[in-house]
């Protein structure tokens, strides 16, 4: 029996995000940040909020250290996701600090829990759990062994599934993840992952999705905008204007805004017009969950953007 709309695996971390330098700072220099914020991170959760704002019901799936367990939930309960699938472990949760400009970030990472979370992935309990939900979608490097079991039982069971890796160089770069990305019913990534995948931009990811039979292949452009290939057409959108503050957690937003109108059964340039509204709104204000817009927000810059 279903309970949940979507749920949401990967890693999780405690954000410390800093913003507004002046300049990037060279190697042995010292820059300054106007703003700091701390909150739950990583892109599982991230999007998983994205989701539980447009009102979704959500299983976010994941580990954290046992004494974060009350913070965490009551996070994750201001945005109507449930903590039901996140595992409370022994040792550390896992914190990235973001350092972010206007145009682009880099992080700062240490994993902790996050390094059981694939042993949890394999059990049968773990399978059980994901059909419950009518979409599943992966937020991290997602092994090829356990992929190979995984994916076809939950399409047999009837999820669809999407997944969005990030910048994971030695994952991207693979042959053998290939397998997983045909498999997959939804691939996510953003123009810097596909040049790893492909060597190219996106009009030479589109044709390489084409050759290697990918299903539905989407590429997030930034304020570009968005394109997808699926059964042999190819789309591209805009991006709403937008005031940019922070970027981080932008993609992840982008791909909550996807799911959403997939499982509204959306023409696929609709799914992207979505997704676009929620990564672009999402960096109005410092920090990856502050500015996620909700249902009747997204409606309304869809209407003002794209609307003839």
């Amino acid at each position: 029996m279903t309970k949940y709309d979507v749920a949401v695996v990967g890693e999780i971390y405690i954000d410390h995000i800093f913003t507004g330098f002046s300049a990037w700072p060279q190697p042995g220099e010292e820059s300054f940040a106007r703003q700091y914020h701390r909150e739950i991170g990583g892109g599982a959760a991230n999007t998983a909020c994205a989701l539980g704002r447009l009102e979704r019901t959500v299983d976010l799936i994941g580990i954290i250290g046992a004494s974060d367990t009350d913070w965490f939930e009551a996070r994750l309960m201001e945005f109507g996701v449930s903590s039901n699938g996140i595992h409370r472990a022994a040792g550390n949760t896992g914190v990235t600090a973001s350092v972010s400009m206007v145009d682009d970030r880099s992080f700062f990472t240490y994993t902790g829990a996050n390094e059981q979370l694939m042993d949890m992935l394999r059990s049968n309990v773990m399978l059980t759990s994901l059909t419950r939900a009518r979409h599943v979608h992966f937020a991290l490097p997602l092994d090829r062994e356990l992929a190979r079991d995984l994916l076809p039982a939950l399409r047999e069971a009837g999820c669809t599934t999407s997944l969005d890796v990030g910048f994971q160089r030695t994952w991207l770069t693979s042959q053998a993840n290939l397998d997983t990305c045909r498999t997959i019913d939804y691939f996510l990534p953003n123009e810097r992952e596909a040049l790893l995948l492909c060597g190219g931009g996106a009009a030479e990811y589109l044709a390489f999705a084409q050759k290697n039979g990918l299903q539905a292949a989407v590429i997030k452009l930034g304020p570009y905008g968005a394109a997808m290939q699926v059964n042999h057409m190819t789309y591209k959108v805009s991006s709403p204007a937008v005031d940019v503050v922070d970027t981080t957690g932008a993609g992840d937003a982008f791909n909550a805004g996807f799911i959403d109108a997939l499982l509204d059964e959306a023409a696929p340039e609709d799914c992207l017009r979505r997704a676009c509204i929620c990564g672009g709104l999402s960096t109005r204000v410092e920090g990856s969950l502050r500015a996620l817009p909700r249902r009747e927000e997204v409606i309304d810059i869809y209407e003002q953007t794209y609307a003839p």
